[in-house]
């Protein structure tokens, strides 16, 4: 059976997120360096998630509109 240790773009994947949080050991960030650089598939996935970390804590910074919040807020359906 193949493990995704057999499979560097799928062991990547796994690795993707720790490595976008540096919690990687020193050993597995340097494979997952290698392997950014050596694969433009992978590389362009992290470019990805990255510029998608960037645009979540931009969008997340930025205040709701008060306009926006009643609009919501009508929109809403009680549980009972």
């Amino acid at each position: 059976m193949m493990g995704s240790h057999d499979d560097p773009c799928a062991h990547c994947e796994e690795m993707m997120q720790p490595y976008l949080d540096h919690i990687l050991s020193d050993e597995e960030m340097r494979e997952a360096e290698q392997h950014l650089d050596e694969c433009e598939w992978c590389r362009k996935r992290y470019r990805f998630e990255e510029s998608l970390r960037v645009y979540v804590r931009t969008a997340v910074s930025e205040p709701m509109p008060a306009e926006l919040k009643q609009k919501l807020a009508a929109l809403r359906i009680p549980l009972n």
